[in-house]
């Protein structure tokens, strides 16, 4: 069986496979395999309900890093009937883990930014697996003061396991970039609307994840440690990654019932990789719906809000006993 598909996708894959056998077999021997293929695919139906309706905090990590998911550029072009990218940060150079540019959203021209994994080896050394250097983080910022500049509404999509930890992106600045785009994103004002679509690993998905709107797709995840290593750092064993997972809180269910999502948006069953251009539809609809309630509100009125968002988070009172 293909290595893309996860231990617990398995047996979905082996009878849709069957699904696809018949299917073929009618079609060459000119046979009428109609109610045979169509009791299969409701026990495909049913065996995707019961197991993604069942998943625990571990296998939407899993999901959330799915090698099949849609990723950011998957997105803008199946959302943005123009598209054009826009490239570096005007003082090192240009981070491909970071791809942004103006698009065409539903006829409404947007800032369109996000993080970009690789899909083989390849790819994935163009990207750096997603994890941004400072120049990417700068690059990022460039075009939302751009967007700022023209009025332009600002849409992130977040998917990275962390910014870059080596030691070149320290010496460049990586931690000041990150400080920096939070301090910023508080002020550009124009609407800005933030989707957690795959992995939101820490300050590297915090540095483009403060909006008026943030939002997570069901299978997402979001989080200050990766579960391996909060795993390691708490029991020496990166083994214990689904127990960290558990603990961390960081599925999308977690985050909505904690008040730091605004909203959860939900993925086709079985997950966006099974069927990205359904995702895409969704996402269409709920972006629109949110930019343009976004749009209606005064942009002093915006920022305010904006601001208090973020103060007020993780506040609490002691209570006497």
């Amino acid at each position: 069986m293909n290595r893309d598909w996860l231990e617990f996708e398995r047996p979905i894959v082996e009878l849709e496979t069957k699904i696809g056998e018949l299917r073929d077999l009618a079609g060459t021997k000119g046979m009428d395999m109609t109610r045979e293929i169509e009791s299969l695919e409701r026990q495909a139906e049913k065996l995707r309900g019961d197991i993604y309706s069942k998943l625990t905090p571990w296998q939407r990590v899993q999901l959330a890093r799915h090698p099949r998911r849609p990723y950011t550029l998957d997105y803008i072009e199946a959302l943005c009937e123009e598209f054009t990218e826009l490239h570096g940060d005007r003082l090192f150079g240009d981070d491909r883990a970071i791809v942004g540019g103006m698009g065409l959203l539903a006829g409404r021209q947007v800032m369109v930014i996000g993080h970009q994994k690789g899909r083989n080896t390849k790819e994935n050394l163009l990207r750096n697996f997603g994890m941004p250097h400072p120049e990417g983080y700068r690059k990022a910022l460039r075009l939302m003061q751009l967007a700022g500049k023209f009025g332009r509404p600002i849409i992130t999509f977040i998917d990275t396991p962390g910014a870059y930890p080596g030691v070149d992106a320290e010496k460049r600045g990586q931690s000041e970039a990150i400080a920096r785009n939070l301090r910023e994103m508080v002020r550009i004002a124009v609407p800005i609307v933030v989707v957690v679509i795959g992995e939101g690993g820490s300050g590297g998905a915090l540095a483009l994840a403060v909006g008026d709107r943030v939002l997570m797709l069901e299978n997402s995840i979001y989080s200050v440690i990766s579960p391996e290593g909060c795993a390691a750092i708490l029991w020496g064993d990166r083994a214990e990654a689904p127990r960290a997972a558990e603990a961390l809180k960081l599925t999308a269910t977690d985050l909505d019932e904690l008040q730091l999502i605004d909203r959860v948006i939900q993925e086709p069953n079985g997950g966006a990789h099974r069927d990205p251009l359904a995702m895409a539809d969704v996402l269409r609809d709920v972006l629109g719906a949110e930019l343009e309630s976004l749009e209606r509100t005064p942009i002093d009125e915006l920022l305010e809000n904006r601001f208090q968002k973020y103060l007020h988070m993780g506040v609490f009172a002691d209570a006497e006993t």
